[in-house]
């Protein structure tokens, strides 16, 4: 029987709408057997978030005000948060299967889809296995997986041990993990929806798809329009993975934030996502297509389309 992230036990069933409040409706979705916890907030045009590492459902919700006219669709990825945790680890593509089963629960043919860090690889491989369910494609702090340049090590070493995301650990640590704004700003993680897991098994298993995946053989493949956002200052993902994957793909451009980190896009979200909702064509009047001058503290967005 399936778990949740917590350790307790569920049994699968129908979709079940939970609650909803300020515009948000949580749902509890079934998916190739699993209860995936699933936040959806707006109307329009669809939008699939695929989350980082450890990172919950509600870690997109500063997202929200600068994206108008979008359905956007957040969810616990299995094993994190309140989504059930699989009896076994899940491939890279088993997480993308995950996806598209959410939006075949959501009644949903096809969507934007935006993935950061851990879940930028798995938008990747949504966009290789299920190419007719992905509209456009957007990569934020992310990489080619195992054979990439590699980060920081001290960056990694930490980022790696599921303690370090316990505060006040998290907080002492997140300028060296994360980079850019978290140098002099720590205190923003605490509102950020990143937990350590339930559990070692839930630790591993979240971290096993990394193991051997890499899009480099294929993702010159990717026909998809792509938006690659990344920070100059990314101890994980270093800003040469981001150029060197722009460069390999058939119709991406890339997007640096200047002075940000690896959480350039919920830390600073007034600067970043109107970029996203500009490659997206958002349908709201109003919306620019590059983000306005940064505020004292906040990095700078500069566009680089790829050569």
């Amino acid at each position: 029987m399936p778990t949740s992230a917590d350790g307790s036990a569920r049994t699968t069933g129908e979709t079940i709408t939970l609650a909803s409040a300020g515009g948000t409706t949580h749902r509890q979705l079934r998916v190739h057997g699993l209860r995936i916890h699933a936040e959806i907030h707006g109307e329009g045009e669809p939008l699939l978030l695929h989350s980082g590492l450890w990172a919950e459902a509600a870690l997109w919700r500063p997202l929200l005000p600068y994206l108008p006219g979008y359905q956007v669709i957040a969810f616990d990825p299995p094993g994190v948060g309140r989504s059930d945790m699989p009896n076994l680890p899940l491939t890279m593509a088993g997480l993308a299967s995950v996806g598209a089963g959410v939006l075949d629960e959501l009644g949903i043919e096809s969507a934007h889809v935006l993935g950061t860090s851990f879940g930028g690889a798995v938008a990747q491989q949504m966009a290789l296995s299920y190419p007719r369910r992905v509209r456009r494609l957007v990569l934020v702090s992310t990489s080619l997986g195992g054979i990439s340049w590699p980060g920081d090590p001290a960056a990694l070493w930490l980022f790696m041990q599921p303690g370090t995301f316990e505060q006040p650990r998290l907080e002492q640590v997140a300028g060296t993990i994360f980079g850019g704004r978290m140098r002099t700003e720590p205190g923003l993680i605490r509102s950020m929806h990143i937990r350590r897991p339930g559990s070692i098994q839930a630790a591993i298993y979240r971290m096993a798809p990394l193991f051997g995946w890499t899009s480099l053989p294929w993702l010159w493949t990717i026909r998809h329009p792509t938006l690659l956002i990344c920070g100059d200052d990314d101890p994980i993902t270093p800003h040469v993975n981001h150029a060197m994957m722009a460069m390999m793909m058939r119709d991406a451009r890339l997007y640096t934030v200047r002075g940000g980190g690896h959480l350039a896009l919920v830390d600073s979200p007034a600067q970043v996502v109107p970029v996203i909702a500009g490659f997206l064509g958002a349908p709201v009047a109003g919306t620019p297509a590059v983000p306005v001058a940064a505020g004292p503290g906040e990095p700078t967005p500069v566009f680089e389309p790829a050569a």
